[in-house]
């Protein structure tokens, strides 16, 4: 019996009482080996249950198992409330947090292929020479005795060494030199000369062969015979040597240097294609592949313009436009004035840049700019042409010029690293390793091609191995370090995953779910935070939590196999895989015509040159499959061309023609799923200014005017009212220099955070704490009276967000809670008539079906009060219920970056060559 116990246990992860968070004492048995889902409204506790008791538990005790030295340098994580937890394998974590914001990290870096492309560069990578472009090599004695072994047994040959020169002796000392060690026969220019009889003394030292010995070639006896004549000759000759046929005299020279056509070379080594390492990285722009300088796209912000019509920006002030009159003076045809800038030869743009005799051109007028930088105006009008430009040292690259010009197959490692992941893998799987190189590069061969795999396999293939890890969303970094993970074929693990089919568009689900498969299938339990239809239902098991969020949830509500969930009417998820709740269409579409903001031009990374209009006060809706130029349109171009052109500085600015309508709105925010705080000390009231209203009406109650308190006093980030013992965090952190932080309630105020003055401030019988544990619903009903509170807590409960205490850390909110605080702060402090186009991108993170109504409705609120929302989604059920789409692709990285189709849903639903279309259909029946 004991033994079919423990074989019971081996095969389920069991836990007993988790609190965590907002869990109650819940207990699950989780079968080991198999995918299973959790799923559940936002703020369910799914991350409570999965993140931070399952993963937290699982990575503590594996890191305890180190030694003391190694545990120091890696993450220390608390442990859970739980009672008790067996059958927990070591875990990893991919959550959806974007990858770090290092400016040096790339794709290629993230999943160590460049790493292997490093070392396959240095393995086998040949070196072509900058002059003559051939093969550089340095030789040996193998090598010269097979180059031997290729000529005629019938000529004879001299064996020699360059005269090696010293410093302030003439020719005739160097030749005298050559007597006393013994050596009498000199080469120069095709003859043989004998020193011990009179010869022409040559003015110059170069070119003079002395000569060690001669021979004939005797088959397959080479090396045999010549071995010590050839390191002779390279001893003497300091690591270089001479064959001379003396039948046509021809002089062939060896060398144990690294170099051709006396350019010497580094011997490519991995460091030697970092942009990490100085020795790799490009001397210019220290490895970043940008430098500061003057960007022409700001210079010439509408490049149709002809130099004529103004092109050149700042030359159309009065104060400058005698640069623009000094072109048209001196120009004497050089440059066509009337043709659009854009269409200008390299030539014709290179007289502009650097000018020419009475026109100082672009690059003239900015040097004489810098010489009057101490005045103020200048700067700033500086400033606004000033950006990072590509390095003129290395051209992107961000290696030095001699690593590229270290080939494999003919690519260079920059040529690889701008492909496609997609078309890496058709690269390498071009390649054919042979002999040396087989044997040397194979198994590093065989590693990048089972990453490419991975990726490509996950729906990556459109990105490119350069490709900048801080611009990923944050779907993409999941996915990548999913494919990681593969990489590494780790069994026996726990792998815990946060909504991996996030930025997948559905056409793609299939593969991922193929991939999680692959993971469970070789020996692995694989934990899934998903609200996807299609993952669940290839799920072998799912929990669905609930049954509402916050204080109302922490519960396992169902739990089975697919069907056995839609079958459960205890489970809201169910009810929707059933289709007995719906997310219904729009009986009718905003259609009626409003203003609009056109982009004409756009052609950063693969949009390829369109033309887009966004109507404003809409619904608008950007879709596509994952890469084909979504966030490159709203995030680049959208957002980032409107900052420019209102004087801000984006993140990330597209190249385009033009963007016309941005006058029509007063605004443009981005709200994500970020932290809306990075600390407990930032709550949702305080976000949404609520907080500073509570602490003026507490400080303006008679015991708190007769005290003198003001409103700072009520608040425990600044000394006053706080409790100082703890710094008004609640609790007093010990630190356990090889275990994890202990945090221990603070005795002075029992983790209220206030001195024991601030709690004896009543209103309404409730001091400061009472009111900061209450949530919003019942902060409605207490602040009744309250107008101006109300009107912020309403907004609160709108949003969906009712259930959430006021004074509730932000670092415990979900990122679907915190996109909606983001949202409620947005409705609660926005200025009458002022319209603001708000940006979401991929807002669905997080959301069950149940959130996304909820989220639908805060969408139609901000449209009501007279705003715009353009949001990038693959949401179906978003999508449907869009006023407008825009539709990219029609696939991802090159063969994306069009508008496939635009309009309604119905509208879509019509284009052949949208994906989006195919799978909208059985949505808006």
């Amino acid at each position: 019996m004991a033994k079919n116990n423990k074989s019971y246990s081996e095969n389920k992860i069991i836990v007993r009482g988790a609190r965590q968070h907002n869990l109650k004492n819940i207990s699950l048995e989780i079968p080991r080996n198999k995918l299973v889902v959790f799923t559940g409204v936002s703020g369910s506790g799914k991350s409570s249950l999965v993140f931070d008791t399952l993963y937290a538990e699982g990575q503590r005790r594996y890191v305890e198992s180190l030694s003391s030295y190694a545990r120091q340098f890696l993450e220390r994580m608390n442990k859970p409330d739980v009672d008790f937890i067996s059958g927990i394998s070591p875990a990893v974590a991919i959550e959806q947090k974007t990858g770090a914001r290092n400016p040096r990290s790339t794709v290629g870096t993230s999943t160590e292929i460049y790493d292997y492309l490093r070392l396959l560069f240095a393995r086998i990578g040949k070196t072509f020479c900058f002059s003559c472009e051939k093969i550089v090599k340095k030789d040996t004695v193998g090598t010269i005795s097979e180059w031997l072994e290729t000529q005629s047994e019938e000529d004879k040959f001299y064996l020699g060494f360059p005269l090696h020169s010293h410093e302030g002796k003439t020719v005739e000392e160097e030749l005298e030199l050559l007597r006393k060690k013994g050596f009498f026969r000199i080469f120069i220019k095709a003859q043989l000369f004998d020193l011990n009889t009179e010869i022409q003394i040559p003015k110059s030292k170069e070119k003079i062969i002395v000569v060690l010995d001669r021979f004939k070639i005797k088959k397959g006896k080479v090396r045999e015979a010549l071995a010590e004549s050839i390191e002779a000759a390279f001893k003497e000759g300091e690591g270089r040597l001479a064959i001379i046929n003396s039948e046509n005299n021809k002089v062939n020279q060896f060398t144990r240097f690294y170099e051709c056509c006396g350019i010497r070379y580094e011997e490519p080594e991995p460091r030697f294609f970092s942009f990490n390492n100085p020795f790799g990285a490009c001397p210019v722009c220290q490895g970043f592949g940008k430098t500061m300088g003057y960007e022409m796209d700001l210079i010439v912000p509408n490049p149709n313009l002809t130099l004529a019509e103004g092109a050149i920006a700042p030359w159309r002030t009065v104060k400058y436009s005698k640069y623009m009159r000094d072109l048209i003076r001196n120009n004497n045809g050089r440059v066509p004035l009337d043709i659009p800038f854009k269409d200008l030869s390299s030539e014709q743009l290179n007289f502009v840049k650097e000018g020419f005799k009475g026109f100082a051109g672009i690059n003239g007028f900015f040097q004489h700019l810098e010489q009057k930088t101490y005045k103020m105006h200048i700067r700033i009008l500086l400033s606004k042409y000033r950006g990072y430009t590509t390095c003129h040292a290395c051209r992107g690259s961000r290696l030095r010029r001699e690593a590229l010009q270290v080939m494999v197959n003919g690519q260079s490692i920059h040529d690889i690293i701008q492909m496609s992941i997609e078309r890496v893998f058709e690269f390498f799987n071009s390649i054919k390793l042979t002999g040396n190189d087989k044997v040397i590069g194979q198994r590093i061969y065989d590693e990048i091609v089972k990453r490419l795999t991975f990726l490509n396999d996950v729906g990556l293939g459109y990105l490119t191995l350069e490709r900048l890890s801080s611009t990923l969303s944050g779907g993409e970094t999941q996915r990548i370090n999913l494919a990681t993970s593969l990489g590494s074929a780790l069994m026996s693990t726990l792998y815990v995953l946060d909504e991996p089919s996030i930025g997948l568009h559905p056409r793609d689900n299939s593969r991922l779910i193929k991939i999680l498969k692959s993971l469970r299938d070789i020996g692995n339990t694989v934990v899934v935070v998903e609200h996807d239809p299609e993952m669940m239902r290839e799920a072998d098991m799912i929990f669905d939590m609930g049954p509402l969020a916050g204080i109302h949830g922490g519960e396992i509500v169902a739990f089975g196999s697919y069907n056995e969930i839609t079958k459960n009417n205890n489970s809201l998820t169910g009810k929707y895989l059933s289709g007995q709740i719906k997310i219904p269409v729009p009986e009718s579409r905003n259609k009626r015509k409003t203003e609009a903001i056109n982009i004409t031009g756009a052609r950063e990374n693969n949009l390829k040159n369109i033309t887009v209009e966004v109507p404003l006060k809409k619904f608008v809706v950007v879709t596509g499959v994952s890469g084909s130029g979504k966030s490159t349109l709203v995030h680049d171009i959208l957002y980032g061309g409107i900052v420019k052109m209102n004087g801000g500085n984006p993140p990330r600015l597209g190249k385009f023609d033009s963007i016309e309508g941005a006058r029509y709105i007063d605004q443009i925010e981005i709200v994500d799923q970020s932290p809306i705080g990075k600390t407990p000390r930032s709550n949702p009231i305080s976000y949404v200014k609520g907080y500073e209203l509570i602490r003026e009406l507490y400080a303006a109650t008679p015991a708190a005017r007769a005290h003198g308190y003001k409103p700072g006093f009520f608040s425990f980030n600044v000394p006053g009212g706080r409790c100082e013992t703890c710094e008004g965090e609640g609790y007093v952190k010990i630190e356990m220099q090889f275990l994890a932080d202990l945090y221990l309630e603070c005795d002075d105020c029992k983790s209220t955070r206030f001195k024991k003055e601030v709690l004896e401030i009543t209103y309404k019988g409730k001091n400061i704490v009472d009111v900061l544990n209450m949530t919003v619903d019942e902060a409605i009903l207490f602040f009744e009276n309250v107008e101006k509170i109300q009107k912020i807590l309403r907004v609160l409960a709108d949003v969906g967000l009712g259930y959430i205490k006021l004074g509730q850390p932000s670092t415990t909110l979900s990122g679907g809670e915190a996109q909606r605080v983001k949202l409620a702060s947005h409705l609660a402090t926005q200025k009458k008539n002022q319209h603001t186009l708000f940006i979401f991108d991929e807002p669905t993170t997080g959301l069950h079906f149940d959130d996304i109504s909820k989220l639908l409705r805060c969408f139609q609120m901000l449209i009501a009060n007279q705003n715009s929302v353009v949001i990038i989604e693959h949401n179906l059920d978003i999508i449907k219920c869009a006023d407008y789409i825009i539709d990219l692709g029609p696939d991802a990285g090159d063969k994306g970056g069009e508008v496939i189709a635009v309009g309604t849903p119905e509208n879509i639903v019509k284009s052949e060559r949208s994906y989006t279309g195919k799978f909208l259909k059985q949505y808006i029946k």
